[in-house]
């Protein structure tokens, strides 16, 4: 049978509070990444001695819900809704000027024969009005590696998409329906009839097959497999007809409609994933002369040397990257005409987008995307304050926020703060997996040393000092509002400012031997113990909320190494198992199955063990085998990978549950906004909701449908 659907220390402190709130000061910290140089980790240990640890300051008294900042600019989740029931269907259909002079002058067919045929139309009724066309959309970019700054606002192009209001319920986008078995081992999905590419090709099953037969299962293309679609272990994929697939599992997968409408790279769209030869679907007609098994070989290379690849996996990649390669067919609202390898990327909208509003006006509304090159965060984030941009968050910094305010009537643009779902936007990741130096390795895998640790870190102060006041002090933990939370009382578990609990777990670890400035020796050489705290300069302040977990841990007697490095080569380090901690924050682990690199050891780039996240994804072949505790959480993540969705929730709870307790990751503040919520958004826009869910998933501002965002005076 089918069925078809988280008063401040001392003066100092109060200094950097202050400080904060101005403009340059703000956006110098934003830039350096910090005003204090760490000490080396290579000082030399003083003599031994027990003096005891510095006098821990009270805790902090929070501010009423009223007086924290940014308490008015959280408002209700809301957003666009997708009409399936055809009665409702628009019989007629309007196009923008800039296309319908394009008709006229027989560049294009009509918008009728543009559009699916009228019952498989992906029909949107837009948040608060039909919208105006016309328009472009200002926003900033930091360079070719920014491909997510666009792919956020004018991608969506997965065959299904989150609900923008009623999260996690999935919705029709690219497919107009599915249908799942009993036990959820075949899903069926239908694609929509008369759906084109941006040059007027038909998009049918036949691109998707291209992709799975030629691309997916071609080891040069995709030589890593994705586990969510494992075609090795007996996961296939089958064209009934035209618009009409069959996915079959060997066992129970409920979750893979899920995976479907996220931003996974197996189906996550060709916008998204293209570029690594993933996404689900590729435009067939326009890729098969960069194939070799559909061009000889001597072709080919002769393109790939004219073109400059050293390969034909290069050459593919590239010509299917949607920021990059203004030729390649597209399925998305917009398509870029100038690439992201410039100073000023730009999307125009797509003539066969198969999208229309509930009037029949096709979408997007907006004409063009403009983002112009920022050199640095500190170059965007003025121009946001100037009132620059017309829309964005991505890359907009929380402590900007007091200036962005100051500047909201001059700059003719309201802010909006859409607080994350994950419970750490300040983590600290504790690499379990570490071996390179035995005592410290001993120290990382001693959960009571990691829960010591916790209990020592202020998070109030954390709060009022990088994060405004704005979020919410305490564990790791996904927020309450997730199915997956385990209760209210996972928020504080060893989440509590208590140094003397603290100091006493550590001495009962036998660390009881300090140095003349308090700081407790290793037991194998008498020297200082050292937890270094390598930190990347992105989205918050990582150095300094570091800088204030190592002032914590000084007043229990744990030196910390805080440095400022550059991304990537922390990032590498993290991969080769050399890191003690990876501070960064724990976003899509509020949907654990789809995101849970930054929660669980399931691949090598896993801050919890990245050693451990190897042997996982390796069926136990590479990597570094897991203590028991580790196996255990790793046994209930693939149990609940193949459970049903009931089922899921209660593994997912006593996953979060056990991870919570040992702390494998130590939370600080989250649900703040500071991981892309921070939205600024011109006064003239309009369809712009009040809150949006932002979660990982869910691509925010995707999840909002930018399509229907639209400039009240455009047609002035």
């Amino acid at each position: 049978m089918l069925r078809s659907h988280r008063l401040i220390h001392s003066n100092g402190r109060m200094r950097f509070l202050l400080i904060g709130m101005l403009l340059i000061l703000s956006l110098a910290l934003a830039a350096c990444g910090g005003d204090a140089e760490a000490p080396a980790a290579s000082a030399p240990a003083a003599q031994a001695t027990t003096a005891p640890a510095a006098e821990a300051p009270s805790a902090p008294a929070a501010p009423a819900e009223e007086d924290r900042l940014g308490s008015t600019l959280i408002g209700t989740i809301e957003g666009p809704e997708i009409i399936t029931d055809e009665s409702l269907f628009p019989t007629s259909f309007s196009e923008a000027p800039m296309l319908a002079e394009k008709v006229a002058a027989g560049e294009l067919p009509p918008v009728e024969e543009r559009l699916p045929v009228p019952s498989d139309l992906l029909v949107i009724q837009p948040l608060d009005e039909i919208g105006i066309y016309g328009g472009t959309w200002r926003r900033g970019f930091t360079g070719p590696g920014d491909g997510q700054n666009g792919h956020r606002v004018a991608g969506g192009d997965r065959f299904v998409h989150w609900d923008a209001d009623e999260f996690p319920k999935v919705v029709p986008n690219l497919a107009k329906g599915w249908e799942i078995n009993e036990d959820s081992t075949e899903i069926i999905l239908y694609l929509r009839e008369g759906a084109k590419w941006s040059d007027g090709e038909p998009f049918t099953a036949n691109d998707v097959m291209f992709w799975f037969e030629h691309m997916y299962q071609n080891s040069e293309l995709v030589p890593v497999r994705s586990p969510f679609f494992n075609i090795d272990a007996g996961a296939n994929l089958e064209m009934v007809d035209d618009y009409t697939l069959r996915f079959t599992f060997p066992r129970s997968n409920s979750l893979f409609v899920e995976v479907m409408g996220s931003s996974i790279n197996v189906f996550g769209g060709q916008a998204n994933f293209g570029n690594v030869a993933m996404g689900g679907y590729a435009p067939a007609h326009y890729l098969q002369q960069f194939h070799p098994d559909f061009v000889d070989q001597a072709e080919l290379n002769a393109t790939v040397a004219r073109e400059g690849f050293d390969n034909w996996v290069n050459l593919f990649k590239d010509k299917n990257t949607w920021q990059r390669n203004p030729d390649l067919p597209v399925l998305t609202p917009w398509k870029t005409v100038n690439p992201i390898t410039t100073d000023n990327w730009v999307l125009e909208r797509n003539p066969y987008y198969f999208g229309v509003d509930t009037e029949g006006n096709q979408l997007p509304y907006i004409d063009r995307i403009s983002m112009t090159l920022a050199e640095n965060l500190e170059v965007l984030n003025l121009r946001a304050i100037a009132g620059e941009y017309d829309y964005q968050s991505r890359h907009i910094a929380l402590a900007n926020l007091p200036v962005l305010l100051e500047n909201q009537e001059e700059g003719n643009y309201t802010i909006h703060l859409d607080p994350a779902q994950h419970g750490a936007d300040g983590a600290f990741q504790w690499n379990q997996s570490y071996e390179a130096d035995p005592e410290i390795a001993r120290l990382i895998k001693d959960v009571n040393f990691r829960r010591a640790l916790s209990l020592a870190v202020d998070r109030d102060a954390i709060n009022e000092i990088i994060f405004l006041g704005i979020g919410v002090p305490g564990s790791a933990v996904v927020a309450e509002t997730s199915p997956f939370n385990p209760g209210p009382e996972y928020r504080t578990l060893w989440s509590t400012y208590d140094p003397e609990t603290a100091n006493q777990m550590l001495d009962d670890l036998g660390l009881t031997q300090r140095d003349a400035e308090g700081y407790r020796l290793r037991t194998d050489n008498g020297q200082r113990i050292i937890i270094e705290l390598p930190t990347i300069p992105a989205f918050i302040q990582f150095t300094q909320l570091a800088e204030l977990v190592k002032e914590d841990w000084a007043r229990v007697g744990i030196f910390a190494n805080v440095s400022q490095q550059e991304r990537t080569l922390v990032e590498t380090r993290r991969g080769a198992n050399e890191l003690h901690v990876f501070v960064w924050q724990n976003d899509g682990t509020d949907e654990l199955y789809l995101y849970p690199l930054h929660a669980l050891p399931v691949t090598p780039d896993s801050g919890t063990g990245p050693g451990f996240g190897a042997w996982y994804s390796s069926n136990g072949t590479a990597g570094i085998e897991p203590p028991d505790n580790v196996k255990r959480v790793l046994d209930l993540f693939s149990e609940g990978l193949t459970a049903t969705n009931e089922e899921r929730v209660d593994i997912g709870k006593e996953i979060w549950a056990t991870i919570t307790d040992e702390v494998w990751t130590m939370g600080t503040v989250g649900q703040s906004g500071a991981f892309m919520g921070v939205r600024i958004v011109k006064n003239n826009m309009g369809n712009i909701p009040s809150r949006q869910f932002n979660i990982q998933a869910g691509q925010t501002p995707n999840i909002s449908r930018p399509s229907t965002f639209f400039f009240r005076d455009a047609g002035q």
